[in-house]
C-alpha cells in the first residue's frame, strides 16, 4: 500500500482584511491605467469550470475576490502576492488555492494561469458568479476574443 503524499502549509491561504486593504490601494492606481486586452479561454466539462488566461512578460494584474477553494496552474516565471507575501513562481506549478483571496500577479515571462472549481454551473456566467461576487469586475467580461468550451458532459456517476 502506499502512502497519501501531503504536504502542510503548502495551500495558498486566504488573503487576510489588511492585505485586501493594501491590494485595493494598488488596484485603484491600475485601473487608472490602460488595461490589457486579456483573452480567457472558458471550459466547462463533467462538472468542473476551468478558466485560463495568458498573460505576456512584464504584465500586471489584480484578481477578483475568489470566494470558492480552486485549484490554480501557474505555468511561467512571475511574482505573486498571495495572503500577505510575495511568492516567487518558476516553471509548472499546480496549487491548492484556499477561498477568500484576491492576489497581484507580475509575470517575468509569458505565464499561463489556469483556475479549475467543481460546479454545478451550466453556462460561464453561471460558474463566474459561483467563483466571485465581482463578476462584473472581471476582464473576460470586457473581451470578445474569449473562447468557450460547454461540453454538457455531466459528472461521472460512481
Amino acid at each position: 500500500m502506499s502512502e497519501i503524499l501531503t504536504t502542510p502549509g503548502s495551500v495558498l491561504p486566504a488573503t487576510s482584511a489588511e492585505a485586501l486593504e493594501r491590494i485595493a490601494n494598488v488596484e485603484k492606481k491600475m485601473r487608472q491605467m490602460p488595461q490589457i486586452d486579456l483573452v480567457t479561454e472558458h471550459i466547462l466539462h463533467a462538472g468542473m469550470y476551468a478558466r485560463t488566461i495568458h498573460l505576456e512578460r512584464r504584465v500586471a494584474i489584480v484578481s477578483v475576490l475568489i470566494k470558492v477553494p480552486t485549484m490554480l496552474t501557474v505555468n511561467g516565471i512571475c511574482r505573486v502576492y498571495a495572503g500577505d507575501s510575495w511568492h516567487d513562481l518558476s516553471g509548472f506549478n499546480v496549487i491548492p488555492a484556499c477561498a477568500g483571496r484576491k492576489m497581484i500577479y507580475i509575470t517575468e515571462s509569458p505565464t499561463d494561469i489556469t483556475m479549475v472549481f467543481p460546479t454545478r454551473a451550466k453556462t460561464i456566467e453561471e460558474a463566474e458568479k459561483q467563483f466571485t461576487d465581482d463578476a462584473d469586475m472581471l476582464l473576460s467580461r470586457q473581451c470578445t476574443k474569449d473562447v468557450f468550451t460547454i461540453t454538457g458532459v455531466e459528472p461521472c456517476q460512481e
